[in-house]
């Protein structure tokens, strides 16, 4: 009897991708086009992009974000992959792509190899973490502040208007006025229970390997991953204690504070993003435009919000850049936000309501500013099990030592692996 694996349904896109360009290469020609405009792993592009070129076929794997409204008046379109197709392609796609007020295309070569799918993964991965940033406020609002749906409505409709504008702070507030024949809010009747289709996973993935800290975005993930445990969470929430009834929180300062929270994190979700294209441009050579890259999604796609441009003026101000949080007009905010913020996560906390994103990113953010972190505890706790070594604050960087803790180690040092 034949055995039968069920394959992910991951690992059957991509052959269903490969299977389809082996069915269309009989009919091309060196010089042709092939484009992948839908969600492909970046190394799958990368691939393809190299696989084909030897054939003298040009591969072009295209991020496009926008969704439904995208699909009707433009989305924001990141192609990549084999730089000699753009020529042939730009005028086309620049045209159906998604325009800003001015006028400007939210389309524009991205990178080669598999730059335009990296750049699209990212964007995902940012609109995970301000998706999550957005329920936890919403969560905040409404146990805290007792605030009814229509009230939500009305705050997120007055921080769109403001420096927390966006097309995911805009679509809330429309998603809160929605209510159904009977006249209860729809939104209470969804299920709480958060989908997802892999391309998260895939940008908290690509950042273990290249190794950066993409911590709110990676908790947006588990978060929906909890949430899809509906029976255990309600079976838990029967059983397992949280804090004793706390006094109300005056809803004037809630509100403010969970504001300043929700914009603060939001700077740190797009800091994380753009932390790890910076370091796949370093890994891969792609030649990545950050700053452009930014304006790629000012119109048309998920993640638009009016702080983009201000991402192009930080990189034309020091293409070096190494966080976003450095430069000076995200370092204001953040400085005027966090006073906010930090309540805003206290009372999460004291009140037993979970705050994945808005805690994720405030550590991230104490972390990154914190000269001397508790880092020297784990390399002593190494090199004690493992004689890992570790380097010394009274010598140069690069020089390793090794200590004998237990008075019989000697001075072997270990090579063979890492914990």
């Amino acid at each position: 009897m034949p055995t039968w694996t069920r394959l992910p349904p991951q690992t059957l896109q991509v052959l269903r991708r490969d299977e389809s360009i082996d069915h269309l290469l009989p009919h091309l020609e060196p010089g042709d086009i092939v484009i992948d405009g839908g969600n492909s792993h970046y190394k799958d592009s990368q691939r393809r992009v190299q696989a084909l070129a030897k054939q003298g076929i040009r591969f072009v794997g295209m991020g496009i974000s926008g969704g439904e409204e995208g699909a009707r008046h433009g989305p924001s379109i990141m192609p990549g992959g084999n730089r000699e197709a753009w020529p042939h392609l730009r005028n086309l796609f620049q045209t159906i792509s998604a325009h800003t007020d001015s006028g400007e295309p939210c389309c524009d070569w991205v990178g080669e190899g598999g730059a335009g799918h990296f750049v699209k993964m990212v964007h995902n991965g940012i609109e995970y973490g301000d998706m999550q940033l957005i329920a936890e406020a919403c969560h905040l609002l409404r146990d805290l502040g007792g605030c009814q749906p229509a009230e939500v409505a009305a705050i997120f409709a007055q921080w769109n208007r403001g420096d927390l504008a966006s097309y995911l702070v805009e679509i809330t507030a429309e998603i809160f006025r929605v209510s159904e024949a009977d006249g209860k809010p729809l939104v209470d009747r969804i299920l709480d229970t958060a989908g997802q289709k892999g391309t998260g996973r895939w940008t908290s993935g690509s950042a273990l390997e290249l190794g950066v800290p993409l911590t709110l975005i990676t908790e947006s993930v588990y978060a929906r991953s909890l949430s899809a445990r509906l029976d255990e969470r309600v079976a838990a929430a029967a059983i397992l204690p949280g804090p004793s009834p706390r006094p109300g929180v005056e809803r004037g300062a809630l509100v403010a504070a969970v504001g300043d929270a929700l914009l603060a994190s939001k700077l740190v979700s797009y800091a994380q993003g753009f932390m790890l294209m910076r370091a796949a441009n370093d890994e891969y050579g792609w030649r990545l435009d950050l700053g452009r890259i930014a304006l790629l999604w000012r119109a048309g796609c998920i993640i638009r919000s009016s702080f983009l441009g201000r991402i192009r003026d930080a990189y034309e101000h020091d293409a070096d850049l190494a966080s976003l949080l450095l430069d000076p007009w995200f370092r204001q905010v953040v400085e005027r936000s966090q006073n906010g913020w930090r309540g805003t996560v206290m009372l999460a906390a004291e009140h037993g309501i979970a705050a994945p994103g808005l805690s994720a990113a405030l550590a991230f953010y104490d972390g990154y500013r914190c000269a001397r972190s508790p880092a020297n505890v784990i390399q002593a706790m190494r090199d004690y099990f493992g004689a890992h070594t570790f380097e010394r604050t009274d010598h140069p960087r690069g020089v390793f030592f090794h200590h004998d803790w237990i008075g019989s180690g000697g001075s072997a040092t270990s090579g063979s692996y890492t914990a």
